[in-house]
């Protein structure tokens, strides 16, 4: 039997003194496009470590599976944070995290070390999971119900913007900076050269490090509007009517987020290594990032056209065509030689765009006065980019091409969801 109907948390937000929410979703964009910068910056760093370390791709792999252990292990503490904070200071304790552990990244260099590397990443994703779990529910609630797929499929292309500046940065200020970043795959360096190309990453984390504790002041000292009640959590007697299990859109949503994100991230990591393969497009691994700038390109004009087409048509019928796309894609990038094989990963990107605000924004329909609960959960969800060193390990034993049959499986789930499985539970 399905608990009481949840009232809708537009109806609850306070509105700020000029009447408009415009500047806040302005300032939330902007830390969507900073954390999808730091996030895109690994899809750089990881071939740097996998030189530097002498890693295999399972190693490299598990890199970002620590990042993504981050997300699992901080985002329920986080719900509890925002629960006894609010979420304007939660942002600000976000992104203070986030400097700390950029701050622990040029340690890190310095040394260098793997286990400091390690660290550092994934305290910086714990400040990630933390500003998530704030801000696309804020998002989501601050405008009209009838368009929060649209505005968060706005802002996040904000965060794509922050992607595909992360890899033009990542290319000039780490793989140009370094022998093996411009040298061709399978190049064997001395210990001298690969210690020397570890201090590369010491100017771009202190750049990081600076700007998010520039934001972090910013944030603080800002005028958001506050949220009402409607999307704190539910009073004690009230909770014990209400279950998140008993809305079939959020927990099958979850499996969405998690099986979308190891897909986007594996395409992410493995492209520079994919691309630079002599039977694939025989390019040095600088020359593979500006080809990877395409994949969050395609990305970011995807959100923005997503933004205008999903106030014109039914998201799931949106998110169908975009996971039918992104499978097609996926399977091209497995099965066809040559170039063609990296453009066809590269479409993945495009039909990636409006997956996560989408499904994030249909997984919390209806939930009322458990939104922060439901959004909660979904960001623990991004853990599954944690399971990317499955795609590593793949493609150790039968090559690189045959990872992305793991990517094809993750958009067969999210075609599902979007055609069946985001249909919310009728009431018994």
């Amino acid at each position: 039997m399905a608990g009481p109907a949840a009232t809708t948390p537009r109806q609850q937000v306070e509105m700020p003194a000029g009447g408009s929410y415009g500047p806040a979703l302005a300032l939330l964009a902007s830390l969507f496009f900073m954390w999808g910068f730091i996030t895109v910056i690994n899809n750089t760093l990881l071939p740097h470590l996998k030189s530097v370390f002498e890693l295999n791709y399972l190693q490299t792999t598990l890199i970002e599976s620590t990042w993504f252990v981050g997300y699992l292990v901080a985002s329920i503490p986080a719900a509890k944070l925002i629960e006894r904070i609010g979420y304007q200071k939660a942002l600000a304790v976000g992104l203070a995290v986030m400097t700390v552990g950029s701050l622990g990244m040029i340690l890190a260099a310095s040394l260098p070390s793997y286990g400091v590397t390690l660290a550092s990443l994934f305290i910086v994703s714990c400040g990630i999971a933390l500003l998530q779990v704030a801000a696309n529910p804020y998002v989501a609630v601050i405008g009209s119900p009838q368009t929060a797929e649209a505005r968060l499929t706005l802002v996040q292309a904000f965060n794509t913007a922050g992607d595909v500046l992360a890899i033009v940065f990542g290319r000039y200020l780490i793989l140009a900076r370094t022998t093996a970043g411009t040298s061709a795959e399978g190049v064997q360096l001395s210990h001298a050269q690969r210690m020397a190309d570890a201090q590369a990453t010491e100017l771009p984390y202190l750049i990081v490090a600076i700007v998010l504790a520039v934001l972090t002041v910013i944030i603080a000292r800002a005028k958001l509007p506050a949220l009402g009640a409607a999307t704190q959590r539910a009073n004690a007697e009230e909770r014990r009517h209400l279950s998140l299990w008993k809305h079939r859109n959020l927990i099958l949503g979850c499996g969405a987020i998690f099986l979308y994100v190891l897909a986007e991230i594996g395409v992410g990591n493995l492209f520079i290594n994919f691309a630079s393969q002599p039977h694939i497009a025989n390019i040095t691994h600088e020359q593979a990032a500006f080809y990877l700038t395409f994949v969050w390109g395609g990305m970011m004009v995807g959100r923005f056209a997503g933004a205008w087409i999903m106030r014109r048509f039914k998201p799931e019928s949106v998110l169908a065509v975009f996971a039918a796309g992104a499978l097609l894609s996926a399977l091209g990038a497995t099965f066809i030689q040559g170039p063609a094989a990296m453009y066809a990963l590269i479409l993945v990107g495009l039909f990636h765009s409006i997956m996560f605000p989408t499904i994030f924004a249909l997984a919390i329909r209806g939930l009322g006065p458990l939104t922060e609960e439901g959004s909660g959960l979904l960001i623990m969800s991004i853990a599954g980019g944690a399971l990317v060193f499955v795609q590593g390990s793949v493609a150790d034993n039968f090559g690189i091409q045959w990872a992305f049959i793991v990517t094809a499986l993750c958009e067969l789930y999210v075609l599902y969801y979007a055609l069946w499985g985001s249909k919310p539970a009728k009431p018994a």
